[in-house]
């Protein structure tokens, strides 16, 4: 069983993919002008997941909104 399991489903289906606790697995679902990032990796022997508000298809930006933890913690910014 893997660590983390990622799912994403467009026009062509549904695609899953799987990441170990040495490669976490991260993901940007966006829009031309806005999307989000999260990133799922093991911080410390804990699982750790970061969500970033970005500029989508069309910038570079991305800002920090929540970091959460496996212990039920939400961290902002």
């Amino acid at each position: 069983m893997s660590r983390f399991y990622g799912e994403v489903k467009g026009n062509r289906g549904k695609t899953t993919r799987c990441g170990s606790k040495a490669s976490g697995i991260w993901g940007h679902i966006r829009g031309w002008n806005l999307g989000v990032f999260v990133d799922c990796r093991v911080v410390d022997g804990k699982d750790v997941i970061e969500i970033f508000k970005t500029d989508g298809s069309n910038g570079y930006s991305r800002t920090l909104l929540y970091t959460l933890d496996e212990d039920g913690s939400v961290i902002e910014p």
